[in-house]
């Protein structure tokens, strides 16, 4: 019985979770854009130099959303596979890059075979997941030995000073800007308590060596606000 409750909390869980982002979804990336102050350009930017991203080099690109991380990737030859829970996210990002072969997948449940990718990566959205420890092992499965995983997530600032500004800013700012632009302000509730509830960079590293990644390390990305982690197979 406690098993079965435990599946329905957390098909319940993901079904919420993917609804919101369908919601966003026509305005998520120029929501990012404001929110971030623009920063988050340079941070998928490092993400893609991360990856290194070569022709023929097949990449899978999880919570991909309207595929705007994905394009860099396809842009330097590499096979792409943009892969996100929300419907909403997909068919926005169908409608913005057709040539993109978007797949709707569970990050728990991914439908690729094992090893079927030479790196993985996955851009704000490992927090939205229900299990983490589950996800980084599904994401280690699908990638070939020796392969890479880039993780680029928010994460905890390294100066304390500024870390307390920062939530501040999660629980008092950004809710009110979200307001203005979004057409589902209560997403950006959740966005906020997410990355403040989000593991550390030490403490993320250590769960991605518990799921079998080796050589785990950061990169602190605009103070620590957001963390590059990399690692391979």
């Amino acid at each position: 019985m406690e098993k079965s409750e435990a599946r329905a909390t957390l098909e319940r869980r993901r079904t919420e979770v993917a609804a919101m982002f369908d919601q966003v979804a026509s305005r998520y990336d120029v929501m990012n854009d404001l929110l971030s102050l623009g920063q988050d350009r340079h941070w998928r930017a490092e993400t893609v130099a991360a990856i290194d991203p070569r022709r023929s080099q097949r990449i899978l690109d999880l919570a991909a959303g309207t595929g705007t991380s994905s394009v860099p990737f396809a842009d330097k030859g590499a096979v792409v596979v943009p892969t996100d829970l929300s419907l909403g996210m997909l068919t926005v990002g169908k409608s913005k890059h057709p040539e993109l072969p978007f797949v709707n997948a569970d990050a728990l449940a991914l439908p690729f075979a094992d090893h079927a990718f030479d790196a993985v990566t996955i851009s704000f959205g490992l927090r939205n997941v229900e299990d983490t420890p589950a996800a980084l092992a599904e994401l280690r499965r699908v990638t070939r030995p020796g392969g890479r995983i880039v993780i680029c997530e928010f994460s905890t600032p390294t100066w304390t000073p500024f870390r307390s500004v920062y939530h501040r800013y999660l629980v008092t700012a950004l809710p009110k800007v979200a307001a203005l632009g979004s057409s589902n302000p209560a997403a950006y509730d959740y966005l906020g308590e997410s990355i403040r509830d989000w593991p550390d960079q030490r403490s993320l590293a250590d769960l991605m060596s518990a799921a079998g990644w080796k050589g785990v390390g950061w990169k602190n990305l605009s103070g620590g606000i957001v963390a590059l982690h990399r690692a391979h197979a």
